[in-house]
This record gives structure tokens, sequence and C-alpha cells, in this order.
């Protein structure tokens, strides 16, 4: 019984571990956690869709770099900050966790929010258009 419970621990802290490591020196927020974060003006909102996404709806005074374009490096470290945190979002997470591994490998503190634009979105989050 105390090894089922010793091995059971080990195995719930190597999930918890895993888990972390997947992040890659970046944090997934909630949108609710998400939300609060960017409330501090000095963190800059960073949205990594195409332009033609960014213009159909967007988070407040976010800046667009689209992840996909092969400069995308080039100028997010031409135009952003390293001395702020990064905020990164896409449509759905994907492109934003590709965006913050690149930025993070970089030297920028980043966090990234889970689910996306649309998880933004679905939870009546305010959005300019």
């Amino acid at each position: 019984m105390k090894k089922n419970r010793i091995l059971c621990i080990a195995t719930m802290l190597c999930g918890l571990l895993a888990c972390h490591a997947q992040t890659n020196g970046y944090e997934s927020l909630s949108v609710e956690a998400y939300e609060q974060t960017i409330a501090d003006t000095s963190v800059v909102r960073l949205d990594v869709r195409t332009a033609a996404e960014f213009a159909e709806g967007h988070i407040y005074k976010a800046v667009n770099i689209d992840v996909l374009k092969p400069d995308f490096e080039q100028k997010a470290v031409a135009s952003l900050p390293k001395n702020r945190l990064i905020a990164v979002n896409c449509r759905s997470e994907k492109r934003s966790k590709n965006a913050a591994n690149i930025l993070v490998h970089n030297g920028y503190k980043v966090v990234e929010l889970d689910n996306g634009y649309q998880g933004w979105v679905a939870a009546g989050k305010k959005v300019v258009k």
C-alpha cells in the first residue's frame, strides 16, 4: 500500500514537471489571467495572426506581427522591447505557442493566451474591429 502511494505521488510529480517543461520558458494563461496581465500598461500585446485576421478584430492595443511570415523573428526582435513582458495571442493558441518559443529563444519574457483569440471572444471580452 505504501509503495503504491509513493508510486502515485512520483507519477503525479513527473506529470507536473512534464507539463511545466512543455512551456519552454513561457506561461500559458487562461482568458481571465491574460486579461489581468495585459491590464498592466507596460505589457506589450502581440497578435501573431495574419493581417486579415487582425483586421477582422483584435484585442485592444495589440500590435500585429504575423508569425507565419518568414521575417517574423527579425521583425519581432527589431520592434519589441526586451525589457517588457510580451503577451502573445493568435486565433486558437497554436501559432502563439510557436511565436512564444521564438521570442523566448531571443531573450524575451513571454506569456501566451491559452485558447487564443477565439477563447477571448467566447468569454465575451472586448475586442476592436
